[in-house]
């Protein structure tokens, strides 16, 4: 089964290891991440906990690397393990930001609408963070 993609991105004029940085750091969700961290993000027993729109999440970032990779798995409260693709991309004196927006199993195209939304103002927050 392959589900329903859609890459969402930004540019930002920011160097991509400064955009990179800042945004591979879970305590930094709740700055710019709001569709997933409403409130400042804790790390308990070696997981990241954070209190979203969805519940109690769990999430997992990829180890840090040269390559931009910020691939995540965020945990629902149902158990559910959903894997959000995420890359920062060099692009001259700054970057693109892309992350892959999947549609889950039992997701309404109105759901699918809405979740691709709320992660391009995140990526539209960060940007604006990164910039400022």
């Amino acid at each position: 089964m392959v589900f329903d993609s859609v890459h969402v991105s930004t540019s930002i004029e920011r160097a991509a290891h400064d955009v990179y940085l800042f945004a591979s750091n879970p305590r930094n969700l709740s700055a710019w991440a709001s569709g997933l961290a409403r409130r400042e993000v804790e790390f308990v027993d070696g997981v990241w906990l954070i209190d979203s729109p969805m519940g109690r999440v769990t999430v997992a970032f990829a180890p840090l690397n040269q390559f931009g990779i910020l691939d995540h798995e965020v945990t629902l409260p149902s158990g559910e393990v959903v894997v959000n693709p995420m890359r920062v991309i060099p692009n001259g004196d700054g970057c693109d930001v892309v992350f892959t927006v999947r549609r889950r199993a039992g997701v309404d195209e109105a759901e699918f609408s809405a979740d691709t939304e709320a992660v391009a103002a995140d990526l539209e927050t960060l940007r604006n963070l990164m910039q400022a």
